[in-house]
C-alpha cells in the first residue's frame, strides 16, 4: 500500500532524445529498464522542455517557472538569489531533497555577497546548489584547464588505480592507442574507441552507486532524490562493451533534406554554420558517433536496472513516485544541425515517464498519453504529491496528478524559449544579446516560432511531422501565424512576477482595505 506522501525519484538524462528509447519507438536500441517504468506508469509522447539549453532548461525544471521568469537564460547565467526551487518547496513539506549528479546551476555570487550569506551554512549551501542538498554534485565537464583534482569522482578513480590528477579526462572520457597515448573524447574521431575505464567505474555506474548510497542512508522521513546522469551528453565515448554494441545499421536515418538548405530562415542558417552542425552533417561522422550515443543510453538503462533491483530488494520500488526525463534532445545531424537549442522536436521534445504508486493511478498504468505537458509541470506535481498548497503565485506549470489519475488534461499550448545572444549565430547575425531571443508556441497541430527581428517559422505537424517545410512566410497561413502570435502575447501577460505574496494574501488585502488600519483615502 502506497504511503500518503511517497518518496520521489526524479531521474534526468542529459541530452537524451525522445526517440532514442525502445518504448518511444527506436527500432534497434532496447531499453528494458526504462520500458518497464513506462508499463507501470504514463508515457507522455508530447512532453517538451521550456528552454533548449542545459542550464535554463534545468532551472525551469527546478523552479517550475519559465526562463523569462527565473532569469537564468543560458549556461553560466546565475539563478538569482531568492528564486525558489523544488528543494525549497518540498523541504517545507518535510521532505529531504538531495542531488546526485548534474544541475548545471551557476550560483548568484554577487547576490550572495550583497546579502552576506555564509555559503558554508546550510541555507548558503541551498542557495548555491539550486535548492538541493548536494549529496554528490558533479556537472560532468572537467577538461584539464578546469579540472578539480579534489573532485570526488577523480578521487574515486585514483583509488581504483587510474593514473593522473584528472582521470575524468584521461580515463573516463578518453581512449588509448596501442602506444598508450590518450585519445581524448572531446574529439569525435576518437568516439569509436572504448573509454579507458571499466564500465563499473564509469560516470554512469558511479552516479548510480551514489544514488544507492543515499537511499541506504535516508531515514524514515520522505525524500526526493534527483539522480541526474551526465550522459549521453558529449564527450561521446563509452566503456566496453557498449562502444561496439551498435553500428551504422542500427541508426535512425537522418531527418533532413536538401530543400532545407534552400533559402533557410536566417537564424536557422546561422546555426547550420556552427562547427558542430557542419561536423554532424557528414554521414561518416554520424556513422561513428550515433552508435556511441546509443551505447551510452544502453549503459544508462543497464545501470538503472541495477538501481531498480536494489530498490525492489529494499521493498521501496513499488511505493516510490518515479520520473524519468531529459533536459533536452540532440540533433545528431538532423536538419543539418548538431547539438540542440532550436525548436525542432529532436531538440525540444523529451521523454517523460511518470510512475505514480497511488491506487488512484491504476486506471492509467501503461498508458501512452498524447496530452501536451512540459518541464515546468514537475514541481507542481511534486508539491501536489507532498500535499502542499498556496504556490499559485509562483509556479507556472500545472500538476500532472490529474492526468495520472484520469481526472485532468494537459495544456492547450506549450511555450519554449531561446536566448542565443552569446552563440556564434548571434554574432554572425550581428544581434545584440538583448535582441537575440526566440519563442516557440506549440499547439495541437502547429509549431510557431517567433524570432525577435526576423520572420517567424511555422510547421504543420499534421501534414509535415518531420518539420521539413517551413511555412513561416507563406501568405496562405497568415491567420495561423497571427493566432499563435496572439497566444504568445497571452502567455507574456500571465507571467508570475509577484512571488513574494500569495493570491490568498492579496484577496485578503482586497477584502480588508485601508480604512481598518486608519488610512482614509478620498473621503469627504
Amino acid at each position: 500500500m502506497a504511503k500518503k506522501r511517497p518518496n520521489i525519484l526524479f531521474i534526468m538524462a542529459d541530452q537524451l532524445r525522445n526517440d532514442y528509447l525502445s518504448c518511444y519507438g527506436h527500432p534497434t536500441l532496447e531499453t528494458p529498464a526504462i520500458d518497464a517504468l513506462a508499463k507501470r506508469g504514463v508515457q507522455f509522447n508530447r512532453a517538451y522542455v521550456n528552454a533548449t539549453v542545459c542550464g535554463p532548461s534545468r532551472m525551469s525544471y527546478y523552479t517550475g517557472r519559465y526562463m523569462s521568469s527565473h532569469g537564468s537564460t543560458w549556461n553560466g547565467v546565475p539563478l538569482r538569489i531568492g528564486e525558489p526551487t523544488m528543494g525549497d518547496h518540498l523541504r517545507k513539506q518535510g521532505y529531504r531533497v538531495a542531488l546526485v549528479g548534474k544541475t548545471h546551476m551557476t550560483a548568484d555570487e554577487r547576490g550572495i555577497e550583497r546579502l552576506g550569506l555564509d555559503v558554508d551554512a546550510i541555507e548558503g549551501v541551498y542557495a548555491t546548489q539550486a535548492g538541493f542538498e548536494p549529496y554528490e554534485r558533479d556537472d560532468g565537464l572537467h577538461p584539464d584547464m578546469l579540472a578539480d583534482p579534489n573532485l570526488a569522482y577523480n578521487k574515486y578513480l585514483r583509488d581504483k588505480g587510474y593514473d593522473g590528477e584528472n582521470p575524468w579526462h584521461t580515463a573516463a572520457n578518453a581512449g588509448v592507442d596501442e602506444d598508450k597515448n590518450v585519445l581524448s573524447g572531446w574529439f569525435m574521431r576518437n568516439s569509436t574507441q572504448p573509454a579507458n575505464v571499466a564500465d563499473e567505474h564509469s560516470e554512469t555506474a558511479y552516479m548510480t552507486d551514489r544514488a544507492m548510497d543515499f537511499i541506504n542512508e535516508a531515514g524514515d522521513d520522505p525524500w526526493c532524490l534527483h539522480l541526474s546522469f551526465i550522459k549521453p551528453h558529449w564527450p561521446y565515448i563509452v566503456s566496453a562493451p557498449y562502444h561496439n554494441m551498435y553500428g551504422p545499421d542500427d541508426m535512425i536515418p537522418p531527418n533532413r533534406n536538401d530543400a532545407e538548405k534552400d533559402a533557410p530562415h536566417p537564424v536557422y542558417k546561422a546555426y547550420m554554420n556552427h562547427i558542430e552542425s557542419e561536423t554532424f552533417s557528414d554521414d561518416d561522422v554520424r556513422k561513428a558517433v550515433v552508435p556511441i550515443y546509443m551505447g551510452l543510453i544502453k549503459q544508462m538503462d543497464d545501470h538503472l536496472a541495477r538501481l531498480f533491483q536494489f530498490m525492489k530488494d529494499k521493498g521501496i520500488y513499488e511505493d516510490t513516485f518515479i520520473v524519468m526525463s531529459s533536459d533536452h534532445g540532440d540533433y545528431l545531424g538532423d536538419h543539418w544541425l548538431g547539438e540542440k537549442e532550436l525548436f525542432h522536436d529532436e531538440s525540444v521534445r523529451v521523454p517523460l515517464i511518470v510512475v505514480d504508486p497511488d491506487k488512484s493511478a491504476d486506471a492509467t498504468r501503461g498508458m501512452k498519453s498524447d496530452e501536451m505537458v512540459q518541464a515546468i509541470d514537475l514541481v507542481p506535481t511534486f508539491y501536489d504529491l507532498a500535499k502542499g498548497t498556496g504556490l499559485d503565485h509562483i509556479l507556472e506549470g500545472q500538476s500532472l496528478l490529474p492526468i495520472l489519475r484520469a481526472t485532468g488534461k494537459g495544456h492547450d499550448y506549450i511555450i519554449s524559449e531561446l536566448d542565443y545572444g552569446q552563440r556564434p549565430a548571434g554574432i554572425e547575425l550581428e544581434r545584440e544579446p538583448k535582441d537575440s531571443r526566440a519563442y516557440m508556441v506549440l499547439s495541437k497541430r502547429w509549431k510557431y516560432i517567433y524570432f525577435e527581428g526576423f520572420d517567424a517559422q511555422l510547421f504543420d505537424l499534421e501534414t509535415d511531422p518531420k518539420e521539413l517545410t517551413d511555412l513561416g512566410t507563406d501568405p496562405k497561413f497568415a491567420d495561423i501565424r497571427a493566432q499563435h502570435q496572439e497566444q504568445l502575447f497571452d502567455w507574456a501577460r500571465q507571467r508570475r512576477m509577484r512571488i513574494t505574496m500569495s493570491e490568498a494574501e492579496m484577496k485578503q488585502r482586497q477584502k480588508i482595505g485601508h480604512r481598518p488600519i486608519g488610512v482614509i483615502i478620498g473621503e469627504w
